[in-house]
């Protein structure tokens, strides 16, 4: 008969190599095939949360949903969403050729909370000296500039009606080449832009309104149709439910959120979209707090998102180009861009 210490070490060396395949199964699930759960934020949203996978093997995800549809994307891979139905499977497979911390997330609107459906897959390299890199893009812009991007900026003197850039084409060769380029756009506001061309000698004839088609046609200079037409197609996937489809801050969301602020006594209407205490969506129809906002404190908005407001952080889902050609198309809802737009 077996004495009861030595039972009691069978029993704890049973355990412990469960124990270890338990884990070794669970890792081999991770690094090779996972089962990933999709459900609405207040549901708990994606299980796992957290995904692991190597360099250059493929990473095979089986896709489900226990509530409604939701969508799977990678954000900053040129990859397609992947449709998700409750009770249905749907699969991918994905290579990653770098190595870091990538941000999956939905691209289906389920509620006020969707934007918290996101994971990370952290993507290691058996090369030591790639150990530990992870995926980033290029500086913002509002950090290198040192921006305060929750300061309000309102503009002090605004247009009486909506600026036509195609009043001021005919005159931009009249316009000092520091006003024309991509660095001058991208730094400073449209009212500072504004406040500076009214005081040069070749406007000391032009109205303010024709001043005010001057920075319009400089700021659709500095855009295209085709970048344009890219951004708006992520504005309505991303942004519209909150901000609306005419950036008046009135999307199929704005009630609830504007019910959320309204508990906590926070003011609904004029907001700026640089204040740090605002919960509800911004307007970018407003002028007195878009016109003072330079394209530098946007890309920060967008990148980090808004501190103490509903506002996600985008930074980890757009690339470069992508939040820079929001920012652009966020200024179509200021000027008027009608009309042929610079290839």
């Amino acid at each position: 008969m077996m004495k009861p210490e030595w039972l009691a070490r069978s029993l704890l060396v049973a355990l412990l190599a469960l124990a270890a395949l338990a884990v070794g199964a669970g890792w081999y699930g991770q690094r090779g095939v996972v089962t990933l759960r999709a459900r609405m934020p207040e549901g708990g949203g994606w299980s796992p949360g957290e995904i692991k996978a190597d360099v250059g093997e493929p990473l095979k995800l089986r896709l489900t949903s226990d509530d409604v549809t939701h969508s799977f994307a990678v954000g900053q891979l040129d990859l397609p969403a992947v449709d998700i139905h409750p009770g249905e499977m749907s699969e991918v497979t994905l290579v990653f050729d770098r190595p870091g911390k990538y941000t999956y997330y939905c691209t289906r609107w389920c509620g006020l909370n969707h934007w918290r459906m996101r994971g990370t897959i952290e993507v290691s390299s058996p090369d030591p000296s790639q150990t530990g890199k992870v995926v980033v893009g290029e500086t913002p812009l509002y950090l290198e500039l040192g921006l305060d991007i929750d300061t309000p900026h309102p503009a002090q003197l605004t247009p009486g009606s909506k600026p036509a850039a195609s009043a001021g084409r005919a005159r931009l060769e009249q316009v000092p080449l520091k006003y024309r380029g991509l660095s001058y756009y991208r730094t400073h506001s449209p009212a500072a832009a504004w406040e500076a061309l009214r005081a040069e000698p070749f406007a000391r004839d032009l109205s303010d309104a024709q001043v005010w088609s001057l920075v319009a046609a400089l700021w659709q200079a500095n855009t295209g149709a085709e970048r344009l037409a890219e951004a708006e197609a992520i504005y309505r996937q991303n942004c519209a439910a909150c901000h609306g489809e005419n950036g008046g801050g009135d999307g199929v969301f704005a009630a609830q959120a504007a019910s959320e602020a309204a508990s906590m006594d926070v003011p609904t209407s004029g907001q700026p979209i640089d204040a740090h205490d605002l919960k509800t969506p911004a307007n970018f129809t407003a002028a007195e707090s878009m016109l003072g906002a330079s394209p530098a404190i946007l890309q920060g908005k967008i990148v980090r998102g808004g501190m103490g407001t509903g506002m996600p952080y985008w930074g980890p889902i757009f690339t470069e180009e992508q939040i820079w050609a929001l920012v652009d198309y966020l200024w179509t809802f200021q000027f008027d861009y009608s009309l042929e737009v610079n290839p």
